[in-house]
């Protein structure tokens, strides 16, 4: 009897770990001390030194149940795009740089074409955000999870000068709202839609024309990252009060964590386009509208808090980054929370 025997592939680990190294050098940046394959990742802090307090922000998350889909589609490569998103997104919402990331990866069996698929999702996602992939872990856990299914979290560390955290302490009545939109459903509200869509691989593959696409492709469609586009709005000058990353629990569980006491955020629905995506779910899972917007982020994955001043700056900031964006509100005195009209 040995390791092998007992379900644990060492040389397979091996191999994954050759195989991850050309997509991990792709994120390296100048501060990253300590290459692949150490028991820990180093990363000078020397070129923040000059910041007047240089304060640490960091976010951990994972995949979850939109895992199911990649399973059944076997499709790796995008998914570690989400799980660096749902880091970087928050840290992103302080203000913070994203500086490292690393992953953890626990599965039944290692397939090293597969780990390494995942893994060059995740660097993807680093270069995306600007992130190091500095480390990781694969851990083949044969008995605790099914041959051909795993696990993917992860966790970032950002940095921002403290006096450019962004908290929402300043948020004011008349303050506008921009939402930024998303790419589709993200990272939440999937074991809803796992209830709502047969999961099958016929059922994922059928073409929907208001789609554009399959249901599956539109579904598995990766984390929009939003770090470069709030970092060129505030390059364009404008201060952003408030930011709030649209995640599970929607619109109205996320968008109060980001105002003050007795402020509130009025939300006009017909802003913006809601993807066709959340129509087909509501419609097809006769779910009540109040539910999606407590579930999905409807088509808005940040939302912003700014002077009605430097509303068309920001707008401009947003559209030069790429970034589809609207005016989807404003803030109003009232008891902390959301309504939506």
């Amino acid at each position: 009897m040995d390791y092998k025997n007992a379900g644990v592939d060492i040389e397979a680990g091996y191999r994954s770990v050759e195989l991850m190294k050309e997509h991990i050098a792709k994120t390296m940046r100048p501060e990253v001390l300590t290459n692949i394959g150490g028991f820990s990742g180093a990363f000078s802090m020397e070129a923040f030194k000059n910041m007047e307090k240089p304060t640490l922000v960091s976010g951990t998350d994972g995949v979850g149940t939109k895992l199911k889909l990649a399973f059944i589609m076997n499709q790796h490569n995008t998914i570690g795009i989400d799980c660096v998103a749902m880091c970087v997104n928050d840290i992103a919402c302080a203000g913070g740089e994203p500086l490292f990331f690393l992953d953890y990866i626990a599965c039944g069996k290692n397939y090293p074409e597969k780990i390494a698929a995942i893994v060059s999702g995740v660097a993807e996602g680093c270069a995306q955000s600007g992130a190091a992939l500095i480390g990781g872990e694969t851990a083949e856990m044969p008995g605790f999870y099914p041959t051909e299914e795993y696990d993917l979290a992860g966790f970032a560390v950002g940095v921002v000068d403290e006096k450019d955290l962004i908290t929402g302490a300043d948020i004011k009545t008349g303050d506008v709202l921009i939402g930024i939109a998303s790419s589709g459903v993200h990272s939440n509200g999937f074991s809803l839609v796992r209830k709502v869509f047969e999961m099958t691989e016929d059922a994922l593959g059928t073409y929907y024309d208001e789609l554009g696409r399959t249901l599956g492709e539109a579904l598995l469609e990766p984390t929009k990252i939003y770090v470069k586009a709030l970092r060129s709005v505030k390059q364009a000058g404008v201060v952003i009060k408030g930011c709030s990353h649209i995640t599970g629990g929607g619109f109205y569980e996320n968008i109060p964590r980001m105002l003050p006491e007795g402020k509130r955020a009025r939300v006009q629905k017909a802003s913006y386009p809601v993807p066709p995506i959340f129509t087909l779910l509501q419609k097809t899972g006769a779910i009540e509208e109040k539910m999606m917007y407590n579930t999905y982020n409807m088509g808005i994955g940040m939302m912003l808090a700014v002077d009605a001043a430097d509303a068309d700056k920001t707008l401009e900031a947003l559209k030069a980054a790429g970034e589809a964006a609207y005016i989807v509100g404003q803030v109003e005195d009232g008891e902390k929370g959301v309504d939506l009209c």
